[in-house]
Formats: structure tokens, C-alpha cells, sequence
């Protein structure tokens, strides 16, 4: 299974409380922080609801 490296590279400062919240979950605390998870669905629509606070990279 392959993993997905989770960058963020805006701040969630302004942003919806939701959005703050799975920035939180995804366990990113600042810009610049990145963080592996697995290529599942949970991850998947979490990282899609912020998606243009992060970066995301598939990783081996």
C-alpha cells in the first residue's frame, strides 16, 4: 500500500474551525511540518478538505 507524505504550506489561521481541526488530525502543527500517513480514505477526505493548506507527494 502506498503512503502519502502530507506537507502544509499555508497557515489554517482564518480558516474554518473544521479545517483547523483535520490540520490537527492529520497531526501537522506548523508550516513547513510533514507527516506520512497510508493512501486510505480517511486520510484521503481529510486531506481533501484541505487540500490547498497542504502539499501532498506519494512516497514509497
Amino acid at each position: 500500500m502506498a503512503n502519502l507524505k502530507v506537507t502544509q504550506v499555508r497557515s489554517g489561521i482564518g480558516g474554518k474551525q473544521n479545517q483547523r481541526d483535520t490540520l490537527r488530525s492529520l497531526g501537522l502543527k506548523r508550516i513547513g511540518h510533514s507527516v506520512v500517513k497510508e493512501d486510505r480514505p480517511e486520510f484521503v477526505g481529510m486531506i481533501r478538505t484541505v487540500s490547498h493548506l497542504v502539499k501532498v507527494e506519494e512516497v514509497d
